[in-house]
């Protein structure tokens, strides 16, 4: 029996295995693992308390005289958990997140050791600032770099290697004060939409102290049996199958969206689900996906910024039991050609201290200048900055989905739903007659089932930005990606178009007293009329996916950038540098620009040394063998006397120009692969790796995946879609 076999064979028994030993936490053991604030108001006296509470806020920082208090309390607190160590938890450029463990035991002499963790040591930590992406605003020799404790979210204990970690939420910044991280800028542009947001509240009368933007995300993935994934270099070196023939049966039953969820993939989910909770991680909906193997999990909304932070846990923690589940976890855009790519829905947005949605249209939002406001400067943001957005959520690994019957396209538009369309409308026209209609009821027509309220609009589920009620939901966004780079370019943007609408209304106001209803509404219809009538390219309530939106898109002068390269250059435009003035700075801009590019072409070099070396080593071999098998039984057959020969000789013949077509394809792809590595320009490498070696890539796969379809199963050698896909 070979290998693929043996891994077949053990994951048909796994997938009919259940398992028993899950069991559910308490709604007591929420949180358990976190410095909440019941554990702190319990350790800590009511001054240090209440410091720690306004940080956690935003109001203050922590004040030097509390830091030695607060440390000593969460050191006590993590060592009676069973911690021995911490580490500053921060988000450097690699989209994922960095530690560095340093153990709480000192030494009073030298064979005396006691437990010790300064406030010092909470506030500031000092990892090696060159090692990670800086996009050269740190060299080799050039090392020092800086994390400082966010009090903003929350402190933890991490569960692993059999033991704990008091984690520490930080920030990560160079010696020259540089930042290195995601989590800064993202933390400056919720002050920026704090005063943007406020300034509005104030001219309409509103009472809030505090405005902040809300994440809740969707995350979406595939597991497949961990047995049949380390078959598969390219599964266990990128996520991704660089080969693969479709399976007799995909999704295009559509009985897996919604469907029973397998025993032992809720059995891992259940354990996500527990091990989330006690981290304080408000997970509430598990489902099937629309591709076979694909799940989904979201959690309730939060702070955009504490989103961010529990989105990279979980998608640690989901990496790490489905181990405990011989299950391997894919978190790539695009694992499987011709099924449903995963993304990473994110839904924006704003919310004041005192519970307040500012995204809420309420029943008559013709009557709402607040919200018309608010409406206008998003739509007008996303017209103006599409370039930007298209960039925050641009990689290598979306370019396979996006554009797909999965993902909205590269384009960025926004839809708004008929009720609201209809009233931007009415305003670009001077229509003082529009009034809101009531949502309608609907007559399931039998005596037991009530009649069931619906939404004033439909879901435009082919949008990349779409209002799907009292929020913007942005589909474009890629499921292995964080989260903190699209809000903090929606936080920015709506911030400076938000302040450009609220200049011009503050001028017609012209009084220092607080202007009536009647007066805002007047002097805010000229102004927003002429936003809308800029902005209106952007809006778009058709299908997306079509053919005729890539048409239309043209000729209303939208940016249409299906490849990653190609939108990275956004953030080195004038326009963005100057809507970032308070979050980056142009040079911090350009670094990010370089990093993303170089790693686009790494992971594109990558890719295709995936391909060259499992053809080569893997398929080639199992073709030769299967060759020789045809040819062998041809001249068995051939020497029976009266056989006709002909066809079988055929497909030999066919068999054999085949291979020898993907031999020239794969010899092709190594001669494009080697001249892109060969530019001393890392931007012509990315380019040539986009438009050239992307091209052959997929040429030489569609020719190598007909030689799985005709090669003997039992010859080859790579675990194939029907076994990952559906031995789970």
């Amino acid at each position: 029996m070979n290998s693929r076999a043996s891994a077949v064979e053990l994951a048909a028994k796994r997938a009919h295995t259940k398992n028993h030993t899950v069991k559910d936490i308490s709604t007591d053991e929420f949180a358990i693992q976190v410095f909440n604030q019941a554990t702190i108001e319990k350790r800590l006296p009511r001054e240090a308390y209440m410091n720690i509470l306004n940080a956690q806020k935003g109001t203050e920082t922590i004040k030097p005289e509390f830091a030695d208090a607060i440390a000593i309390a969460m050191r006590e607190w993590a060592v009676e958990n069973g911690a021995t160590h911490y580490t500053h938890w921060f988000q450097p450029l690699t989209g994922a997140s960095a530690e560095k463990h340093e153990s709480f035991i000192d030494w009073k002499t030298q064979d005396v050791g006691i437990e010790k963790f300064s406030g010092r040591e909470l506030v500031q930590g000092e990892p090696d600032a060159s090692s990670f992406p800086s996009g050269g605003l740190r060299t080799t020799y050039e090392a020092r770099g800086y994390t400082g404790w966010d009090p903003s979210s929350p402190v933890f204990l991490w569960e692993a290697g059999d033991g704990m970690t008091l984690c520490i939420p930080s920030v990560f910044f160079s010696w020259t004060g540089d930042v290195l991280d995601n989590k800064i800028p993202l933390l400056r542009s919720d002050h920026m939409i704090n005063q943007a947001a406020l300034r509005l509240l104030r001219l309409t009368g509103s009472k809030a102290t505090q405005v902040y933007s809300t994440l809740g995300w969707e995350q979406e993935y595939f597991v497949v049996d961990r047995a049949l994934r380390d078959l598969r270099p390219d599964l266990l070196t990128l996520g991704t199958t660089v080969y693969g023939a479709p399976p007799p049966k995909g999704q295009e039953l559509q009985d897996h969206y919604f469907g029973t969820v397998k025993d032992r993939v809720l059995a891992y989910m259940r354990d996500v689900e527990n091990a989330s909770l006690k981290l304080g991680i408000p997970v509430k909906t598990r489902h099937n996906e629309v591709a076979p193997a694909q799940h989904e999990l979201a959690p309730v909304f939060e702070k955009a910024s504490l989103a961010v932070d529990h989105n990279i846990l979980l998608m640690e923690l989901m990496r790490r039991i489905a181990i405990k589940h011989d299950l391997a976890l894919l978190f790539h855009e695009k694992p499987f050609h011709d099924l449903n790519g995963s993304g990473k829905h994110n839904n924006w947005s704003l919310a004041t201290d005192s519970g307040l949605n500012l995204l809420d249209p309420t029943d008559f939002p013709e009557k709402s200048t607040q919200f018309l406001i608010l409406l206008t400067a998003i739509v007008h943001a996303f017209h103006r900055h599409s370039r930007l957005l298209r960039a925050s959520i641009a990689s290598a690994g979306n370019d396979k989905r996006l554009g797909g019957h999965e993902a909205p396209p590269a384009i960025i538009s926004v839809y708004l739903g008929q009720q609201l369309e209809d009233l931007l409308n009415s305003l670009e026209n001077d229509d003082e007659d529009f009034t809101s209609s009531k949502a309608d009821m609907v007559d399931l027509g039998h005596l037991t089932l009530p009649e069931m309220s619906k939404d004033l609009t439909d879901r435009n589920r082919t949008s990349p930005f779409a209002f799907t009620g009292n929020k913007f939901e942005f589909r474009a966004v890629g499921s292995a990606q964080s989260c903190a780079l699209p809000i903090t370019a929606i936080n920015v943007i709506v911030s400076e178009s938000l302040n450009q609408i609220l200049d011009e209304i503050e001028k017609l106001c012209a009084s220092d007293t607080q202007p009536t209803p009647d007066q805002l509404a007047n002097a805010a219809k000229p102004v927003l009329k002429r936003f809308l009538k800029e902005s209106k390219a952007v809006r778009y309530a058709g299908d997306n996916y079509s053919k005729e939106w890539v048409a239309e898109a043209e000729k209303r002068g939208l940016a249409n950038i299906p490849k990653s390269f190609d939108a990275f250059k956004a953030l080195k435009d004038n326009a963005v540098v100057h809507a970032f003035k308070d979050v980056l700075t142009k040079d911090e801009l350009s670094a990010r620009h370089d990093i993303l590019v170089e790693q686009y072409a790494n992971l594109m070099n990558i890719e295709s040394n995936l391909m060259l070396d499992i053809f080569r080593t893997q398929i080639f071999p199992a073709a030769l063998e299967h060759q020789k098998k045809m040819a062998k039984s041809i001249k068995l057959a051939s020497e029976v006397g009266g056989c006709d020969c002909k066809t079988l000789e055929r497909s030999l013949r066919d068999f054999t120009e085949l291979l020898q077509q993907c031999m020239n394809e794969v010899d092709k792809l190594e001669e494009f692969q080697t001249e892109a590595m060969a530019f001393d320009n890392l931007d012509k490498t990315a380019h040539f790796f986009a438009h050239t070696v992307n091209s052959q890539m997929g040429l030489t796969r569609e020719l190598v995946d007909q030689l799985e379809m005709l090669i003997e199963d039992r010859l080859w050698p790579l675990p194939k879609y029907r076994e990952l896909l559906f031995l789970i």
